[in-house]
């Protein structure tokens, strides 16, 4: 039986693989930040050209919902490897900025 998913033991896996190949030289936030940009450029590029109606339906497609899914596990594992380097809690981090954005942007009634 495999443990539940977690960030931390998701991190640790990326680590480890890295570490595993010598690659975690590579691992600058810079070159996290370069990696990132590129694999997020793929996932715009897969829903370029679709129109709304076919972008909300990506996913019905087995093909295309295979490229989108890989895609979004690249961008998320490059910016977890980022936060790591950092030592950034990305939860954490994404938690404090919804609290900001709640200030910054109340409901209007």
């Amino acid at each position: 039986m495999t443990d539940p998913l977690d960030v931390a033991g998701l991190q640790r896996r990326l680590a480890d693989f890295a570490a595993a190949r010598n690659w975690q030289q590579y691992h600058t936030p810079k070159n996290l930040v370069a990696a990132l940009s590129v694999e997020a450029s793929e996932l715009v590029e897969i829903f370029q050209w679709l129109t709304p109606e076919e972008s909300a339906r990506v996913m019905t497609d087995p093909g295309s919902a295979h490229r989108v899914t890989d895609e979004v596990a690249d961008v998320l594992a490059y910016l977890l490897q980022l936060c790591e380097v950092l030592g950034i809690d990305p939860l954490a981090a994404l938690n404090a900025k919804i609290d900001r954005n709640e200030r910054r942007f109340p409901i209007q009634e």
